[in-house]
């Protein structure tokens, strides 16, 4: 039986909401939340905080929570997450929970766990059907082509396909679209693999880290998941969460 664990990447500083893993969310942290609702999940056997910031470490220690220190010049939550796995050895998967997801629903982080018991799977990862159009043309919501196996074939910004001859208002009831849930699993392998990876120009020209790995040949597996995820960007988003308290 697989070992896995859970992780929560944070940072303190953010362009957009500095501090943001400490904003309060009715009474309690934000990065409290996220571990929370990470804990309720069976499939994980440990769950850590994994920060470059004191006090992020600080309010961890103080509720109970466990924490590792990185180092501060990560460019991604994987590369923080490559970092634990090689201070937490013995681990066989790893599961890269957002630190921005208060409400994260424990099933989601379970479908993910579950994956890895195909032992051809070395990195997973979470889909959702896309059923408005503000969605699907939003290049904040980076969108995922799969295959037949559930494999994922290409992530873009830009709806893909893209139907040439048809009014972009007919384009959901022609196609199922699905948009990328930002939590991943690793196989311990493949994430020391990924360590290695140069950055590639697909990443570059869409910025988004996962096309790295398509492009070095390595096999992302998806599944779908109905339940939605409400991620806090900027503190104007903590308004939208209210009535989830």
């Amino acid at each position: 039986m697989s070992r896995i664990l859970g992780v929560i990447p944070a940072r303190y500083a953010s362009s957009r909401f500095p501090g943001k893993p400490l904003a309060d969310i009715g009474g309690k942290t934000m990065i409290r939340r996220v571990y929370e609702q990470a804990s309720k999940c069976s499939e994980l056997e440990l769950v850590v905080v994994a920060t470059d910031d004191q006090r992020i470490a600080d309010e961890v220690k103080g509720f109970g929570g466990r924490f590792i220190m990185t180092a501060a010049e990560h460019q991604s939550g994987t590369d923080r997450c490559a970092e634990v796995l090689e201070l937490l050895p013995g681990y066989d998967v790893l599961i890269n929970i957002q630190g921005d997801e208060p409400f994260i629903d424990p099933a989601q982080i379970t479908l993910v766990a579950r994956c890895f018991a195909g032992k051809q799977v070395q990195l997973a990862t979470l889909i959702k059907k896309i059923t408005a159009a503000e969605e699907l043309f939003n290049p904040n919501i980076p969108k995922v082509v799969c295959s037949q196996e559930q494999e994922a074939v290409y992530f873009s910004r830009h709806p893909i396909p893209y139907f040439r001859n048809d009014s972009t208002d007919n384009w959901l009831a022609r196609h199922v679209y699905y948009k990328h849930l930002g939590i991943y699993g690793y196989r311990a392998a493949a994430l020391r693999q990924i360590r290695e990876l140069l950055p590639a120009p697909l990443e570059q020209a869409e910025s988004l880290e996962q096309l790295r790995w398509l492009e070095h040949g390595m096999r992302i597996y998806t599944r779908e998941t109905e339940l939605e995820t409400v991620a806090i960007d900027t503190p104007q988003d903590l308004e939208k969460v209210a009535h989830l308290i």
